[in-house]
């Protein structure tokens, strides 16, 4: 199974978007861009809103029976691991093996002996098309390296030969961006290095970037650091793929890709210059546009908007702390419910909607909002007929919102 060139991943929380999702893709199609979906729904948010893999499986393969897609699609095991990949295997065939937790963890001593003899090569000065310095490595520099991340590719190694032992074709992922520290080219050189010597025939890595990628905003860091940054770890892919033999699509993956705003163009840019291939991930953006779309039919729809945001505000610490990494919220910003149920459904999408010119719109309301889905699957039932029943309003802003501020920015 051989990923294409430009994929994006779409996560749908409740499995009710994935023909409006795919609607977006199917208007870039139209234009001559080519992108395939990948549908992700990771291990946590089954959990938290008590559905099964099997879901997404079926939304997907519904969406693309109904909107007549004749193109490739795929359906993510999103962020597993060695305890929650077996409840994916029969319906994914895109895992995204995340090993961001054994980052750090000692590799055996005789591991790293083994590692630094098949890696001595890189010892001395690698001169890497597309990178303007030369990369300088040393034994001790590569033995750092392999202390912090050899332990991860093995795990990666167990996990994809666990996977392999059940499905004999699908598109490995290895994700190593939620990690503290951002890993530099000469570090991503090594750890690929590892990869192969692993023998896992990644088609996408996600790596750590400088910066944040908060929740369902834009990214916050330095937008130039970034794109010399992207731009450095295309060019190790593409020399690490001819030097040990990995997969010739082999790809960036960035991951809490929503909303990125402002380094799409940057990415456009590598990806022009380079020919190169990317797989994005976006997440909570599309639960966000279902609110946007419940509000904006007001009546009934903005009332149940509003009453997620009432307690979501209640709850916000116990929503916020599993992604206190990802999140950047002033509590400050935040409205009272109080105020918030007297709001216009025009105030309550002008909150929410990410539009930075807006004057109205609040960052910290949307991150709230963003973690607060778990508000909505307790909702249960009635939080699903809603979305039935706001089924028009809602479908409108989900393809609008992937179409022009994802796609066409990004791709076009």
């Amino acid at each position: 199974m051989i990923l294409e060139k430009f994929s994006f991943g779409v996560g749908d929380r409740f499995a009710h978007q994935a023909a409006a999702q795919l609607a977006a893709i199917q208007k870039a199609a139209e234009q001559g861009v080519e992108i395939v979906p990948v549908w992700n729904k990771s291990n946590r948010e089954h959990t938290t809103i008590g559905t099964e893999p099997a879901s997404t499986r079926l939304a997907a393969d519904a969406a693309v029976k109904k909107c007549g897609w004749k193109r490739s699609y795929y359906v993510d095991a999103d962020h597993i691991n060695l305890k929650t990949v077996d409840g994916f295997l029969e319906h994914s065939d895109f895992f995204t093996i995340d090993v961001a937790d054994a980052i750090g963890q000692p590799a055996a001593p005789a591991d790293i002996e083994a590692f630094l003899g098949s890696a001595a090569e890189l010892i001395g000065t690698t001169n890497i098309a597309g990178i303007e310095e030369p990369i300088e490595l040393t034994t001790e520099s590569i033995t750092a390296t392999a202390n912090q991340y050899l332990a991860a590719v093995q795990l990666a190694g167990k996990i994809y030969r666990h996977i392999v032992a059940s499905k004999k074709s699908f598109v490995p992922e290895i994700s190593m961006d939620e990690t503290e520290h951002p890993q530099t080219p000469s570090e991503l050189l090594i750890i690929l290095a590892a990869i192969a010597r692993e023998g896992i025939p990644i088609q996408t890595i996600a790596p750590k970037f400088t910066g944040r990628f908060n929740k369902g905003v834009d990214y916050v860091g330095d937008v130039a650091q970034f794109e010399k940054e992207f731009s450095a770890d295309v060019a190790v892919i593409a020399y690490a793929v001819q030097k040990w033999n990995l997969p010739a699509n082999l790809k960036l993956s960035v991951h809490s890709g929503s909303d990125k705003f402002s380094i799409y163009a940057p990415i456009r840019r590598v990806l022009d210059a380079t020919g190169a291939g990317l797989h994005i991930k976006t997440a909570g953006t599309t639960w966000l546009e279902e609110l946007i779309g419940l509000a904006e039919a007001d009546g009934e729809g903005l009332q149940l908007a509003k009453e997620v945001y009432a307690q979501a505000f209640e709850k916000r610490d116990a929503l916020c702390a599993p992604y206190s990494t990802v999140i950047d919220i002033d509590p400050s910003r935040l409205p009272s419910p109080d105020e918030v149920n007297a709001w216009t459904a025009h105030q309550y999408v002008s909150a929410l909607r990410h539009d930075p010119s807006n004057p109205q719109f609040n960052a910290s309301l949307r991150q709230l909002l963003h973690v607060g889905y778990k508000v909505a699957a307790q909702m249960g039932d009635r939080y699903l007929q809603m979305l039935v029943q706001c089924e028009s309003s809602i479908s409108r802003n989900v393809t609008e919102n992937l179409y022009e501020r994802h796609l066409k920015p990004l791709f076009f």
